[in-house]
């Protein structure tokens, strides 16, 4: 059955950025593995790991050492999704439950056609999300039609880690995205408790926020406060 047609609850997305983290967070994975078992913990559905700076055989030991770590909590049905940032041979390869793509990326069509081979041992393929980072609704509308499970759509409103993509997009263009598209479509840039009930009436099935849940004091509270906006 269809991603899209069996989503109901709000998606809340949890991007890492180990490099925001306090410490050293840089240069050791304790801080960030702690991180993302807090987040689970909290109950977030999706946990993106987005760590574009490391080398392929470092990410692929912390995607794998998230996947056990996931399994091993304990928590859902199977715990957050573990998604991989822009890299499907490491996501396929560490077993990760979907890959995300940048909007400069490759093809969602060319990821399609790679998830159509056969791998043997490999999870069924037909639960492996691919996702698309998009800034316009041209864009959202593109990715849709090219076989994307879900967008992740901004930024909407200011926020300093999306500067590089201009403006903020605002609710406005949002709710133009999710009128556009069949699929989930996942708010992303500035959002806060505060606004984030603004881009569900917008149409957005959900949020994916870094400092949101990364920064949060409480973050279990942070995240039952959020799914209650969102609904």
């Amino acid at each position: 059955m269809p991603f899209a047609s069996v989503q109901r609850e709000p998606i809340l997305c949890y991007i890492t950025d180990r490099r925001a983290l306090p410490g050293d967070s840089a240069d050791s994975a304790a801080p960030l593995g702690a991180s993302i078992e807090a987040a689970a913990r909290a109950g977030v559905d999706w946990i993106q790991i987005r760590e574009k700076d490391l080398t392929a055989q470092a990410l692929a030991l912390l995607v794998r050492e998230t996947v056990q770590r996931i399994a091993q909590l304990g928590v859902k049905p199977a715990g957050p999704r573990i998604l991989v940032n822009d890299r499907l041979d490491v996501a396929l390869a560490e077993g990760a439950g979907g890959v995300h793509l940048p909007e400069n990326s490759f093809h969602v069509a060319d990821a399609r056609r790679l998830l159509s081979a056969s791998r043997p041992g490999v999870a069924p393929l037909a639960d492996f999300l691919v996702g698309v980072s998009t800034h316009s609704p041209a864009a959202a509308s593109a990715a849709a039609q090219a076989g994307a499970d879900y967008i992740i759509f901004g930024p909407v409103f200011p926020t300093p880690s999306k500067a590089t993509y201009g403006p903020p997009q605002g609710l406005a263009q949002l709710a133009e995205v999710c009128r556009a598209v069949r699929i989930p479509v996942l708010a992303i840039g500035g959002i806060t408790l505060e606004n984030a009930s603004s881009c569900a009436e917008a149409g957005a099935a959900g949020v994916a926020a870094i400092r949101l849940f990364q920064n949060a004091t409480n973050l279990e509270d942070a995240v039952q406060r959020l799914r209650a906006r969102l609904r």
